[in-house]
């Protein structure tokens, strides 16, 4: 088990890094190969605004 600082990695070790790379990799996998329809850019980003402007507030 490799240590990784924090300037090398937000992950602990190396098997933290990789394990969430190989989980990441299958979502946007899965993701791109779903029939669902994607969500306009339009929406999306009109949606971070919202939760932006709502964490602004507190």
């Amino acid at each position: 088990m490799t240590k990784l600082t924090s300037i090398e990695s937000e992950f602990a070790t190396t098997e933290e890094a990789e394990a969430y790379d190989a989980w990441f990799r299958a979502t946007v996998e899965a993701r791109m190969a779903s029939d669902k329809p994607g969500i306009p850019h339009d929406e999306v980003m009109a949606r971070m605004q919202a939760i932006i402007d709502r964490r602004k507030q507190l």
